[in-house]
């Protein structure tokens, strides 16, 4: 499978670093089956730190292998379970089980509004889950142990003029 890490610095050998803001899918490496999404996140990471360059390096991931020895989490669909574990990370306060593997929709910018609403109970869950599924939302593939990281091959990036 072929996932692309949009930054402002070519990622040749992936690490887990523990961010400063609670992400999705908790701590981990981030990628996207999807090149739009990636380059589109590798110019808010330039514009955010103003250095580097915007970069979208590309991995093959062996799923395969992944899926034999790590534990994977999969979302196919903003549903209840989903809206719950991205809330409870973007919060901080997930407590659950620690997957090497997370997989699923992303709650992008486009969804900020969305997520905002419920967080204050403007929204509820259900008439969260239905406003998300009429949204455009692309996947991400977190990568969150050593041992996930291990199915990971960097194999180039995208050309300056895909950007």
């Amino acid at each position: 499978m072929i996932v692309y890490h949009g930054s402002n610095v070519i990622v040749t050998k992936p690490e887990i670093i523990i961010q400063n803001r609670y992400l999705d899918f908790g701590f981990g490496f981030y990628t996207t089956t999807n090149k739009t999404q990636a380059i589109a996140f590798a110019d808010k990471v330039f514009r955010r730190r103003r250095k580097g360059e915007r970069v979208v390096s590309i991995y093959e991931f062996d799923m395969q292998g992944a899926f034999e020895e790590c534990s994977f989490l999969r979302f196919d669909s903003p549903d209840e379970i989903w809206l719950d574990f991205v809330s409870e990370n973007r919060a901080g306060i997930y407590q659950g089980k620690s997957y090497d593997v997370v997989y699923g929709p992303v709650a992008n910018d486009d969804v900020y509004t969305t997520f905002a609403l419920y967080a204050s109970g403007t929204l509820s869950k259900e008439q969260t889950i239905e406003t998300l599924k009429i949204k455009k939302l692309y996947d991400q593939l977190v990568l969150s142990s050593e041992k996930a990281l291990g199915f990971l091959r960097f194999i180039g990036t995208v050309s300056k003029e895909e950007f």
